[in-house]
This record gives C-alpha cells, structure tokens and sequence, in this order.
C-alpha cells in the first residue's frame, strides 16, 4: 500500500509539473497561442548546444575587441558567417560613432608622501588572455569628462548614499573633495558613486584605502572617435 501511494504521489507531481510548465500563462497571449509559444521555446531550447555556445564564447574573447578594433571587425564578420550559416540574410553596416579612449592618464598622491599609481594591471596565469597588453585598452574610467584636479582625497567605503550619510555624521565634508570608492556587487556605484553635486571627483578602487587627509591629483582621459577597421 505504501508503494502504491508513493507511486500515485509521484505520478501526481508529475502531471502537476507538466501542467504548470505548458499552461503557464503569458501575458499578452490567449491559453492557445501561449501553449504555442511554450512549445516553439522548448524546441529553441533542445537545440541549444553547450559546447557550441562555450566554443563561440572562447572564440569571440580570445583577443581584445573594444569597439573600433581589429578584432572587433573580425568578430563581427564571424558572427555574421554563423547566421549566414544558419540561412539567415545577412550583411554588416558600419556606423561613426563618439568612443572615448585615454590620452593621457594621471593619480598621484602627492601629500604626506608620494605615490603615483601604475594604472596597469599585471598578467595572471590562470587567464590565458591577460597578457595581451599590445591590443589592450589601458585602463580608464570610460566617459569621464576631461579634467585636472588637486584636492584633499576621502576614502568613502562603496560610495552609497549611506556612507555619505556617515561621513556626515562623522563630520567630514566631502565638498571640493576628490573621493576613492571601493567595488562592489553593485558595479554602479563603484564607477559611479552617489556624489553629493559639490563633489570635485571620483575614482573607484577594488581594495579599501583608509586614508581621509592625503592629498591627491586625478586627470581624466579625452573622446576620440572611433571607426570601426575595414
């Protein structure tokens, strides 16, 4: 008796399961046509190949391909054959477009002592790729406006309006500030923090800096234009 109530249980569960994932509702379809779509998205899925995806994923990010690069050009000349491939029409249109790059990039702490950061990011061996500096972009805060700033620098933990309210609590005023920020989940308020109008700059760190009294110098890049290689 007890098997047979298990196997009733699970038979059950089972049709349950299968009517809830055909019957799921969508919005903006009839019972029909989403039981259609439902269908038409289980075949898309059975067709998915993981080891074609992780092959065409290695072979797009095997070399930089920022916008305007050769890489890029070559990456999109082959995403284009695979659709060509699939019996799509296909062709590529090209497009001029602002892409800011760095000309010249600065940070110095130049009180009580002075330290001028490398901006460089050294190769590890666990990425194959991180060698790759000749066709690297340096790195830079992307769409930052020019600039050239010497102010005091506040360490202002992840940036967030709650930090700022316990600075304020402590008593340090960021105003005309040059403020550092530490990543986090939240990728925008690391590269974008929540500043106060009067602030004079941002920049983000991946590791706290605990220092509120040192003096700091910060340049930004300028915009070029980007055209994509023929």
């Amino acid at each position: 008796m007890k098997h047979s109530l298990a196997l009733l249980t699970f038979i059950a569960g089972t049709t349950l399961f299968a009517q809830t994932t055909t019957d799921k509702p969508i919005l903006g379809f009839t019972p029909a046509n989403a039981a259609k779509e439902h269908a038409l998205e289980a075949q898309l899925d059975a067709k998915l190949n993981r080891d074609e995806l992780r092959a065409w994923m290695q072979r797009l990010s095997a070399r930089p391909h920022h916008l305007g690069s050769d890489y890029d050009r070559d990456n999109a000349e082959y995403i284009a054959s695979l659709y060509r491939s699939f019996g799509y029409d296909t062709h590529i249109e090209e497009f001029q477009v602002l892409f800011p790059t760095p000309k010249k990039r600065v940070v110095e702490l130049i009180a009580p002592e002075r330290f001028t950061a490398k901006l460089f990011e050294p190769p590890i061996k666990e990425d194959a790729t991180s060698g790759q500096t000749s066709e690297q972009l340096p790195v830079y805060n992307a769409y930052s406006i020019d600039g050239d700033v010497t102010s005091d620098l506040v360490y202002v933990n992840y940036g967030v309006p709650a930090d700022y309210e316990e600075l304020d609590r402590r008593g340090v005023d960021v105003k005309g500030k040059i403020v550092i920020a530490r990543y986090t989940a939240d990728r925008g308020a690391a590269s974008n923090p929540r500043l106060p109008p009067s602030t004079a700059r941002s920049a983000a760190s991946s590791t706290p800096i605990h220092a509120t009294t040192a003096t700091s110098r910060l340049q930004t890049p300028s915009a070029s234009i980007a055209k994509m290689p023929k």
